[in-house]
């Protein structure tokens, strides 16, 4: 239970989030109905989403502070994986807003977690997304709304 919340609070899952996943994963929102073998298959679920439990403390970022920017991570991650990226680290993803949007925006942030106008966000969003739909990539995260 204890790894559970440790990688809802690193990958920014709130406890309605972190509800919702378990409900999707095992079919129990409630920690205390869950078998362990449902922990097990949340926790994967949660360390397949990026949760490293052998991360070492300060070697990481934080996670972004906005759910739309948090969502901009999780899809370069995704395209990362896929093979489809030079560079899958941060520093690939803020050249990539730096190329991609350098020319059409006033200013570009020196870090994708500092862009605030949704409008930017929401282009990144679009641009990653179709990215993954010419590379074949599936980002259906099985919810809605997204």
């Amino acid at each position: 239970m204890k790894l559970i919340h440790v990688a809802c609070r690193e990958l920014a899952l709130d406890q309605d989030d972190r509800r919702a996943l378990q409900l999707e994963v095992c079919g129990k929102a409630s920690m205390s109905e869950m078998t362990e073998q449902d922990m097990d298959a949340v926790l994967d679920r949660l360390k397949k989403d990026g949760f490293n439990p052998n991360s070492k403390p300060g070697k990481t970022h934080r996670a972004a502070p906005r759910s739309d920017l948090r969502l901009i991570h999780v899809l370069w991650r995704k395209l990362g994986d896929a093979g489809v990226l030079d560079r899958p680290d941060r520093a690939g993803l803020n050249a990539f807003v730096r190329s991609r949007f350098g020319d059409h925006w006033q200013s570009v942030p020196a870090d994708i977690d500092m862009l605030r106008e949704k409008d930017q966000i929401d282009a990144v969003i679009r641009a990653l997304k179709a990215w993954g739909k010419r590379a074949g990539i599936d980002f259906d995260f099985g919810r809605t709304g997204r």
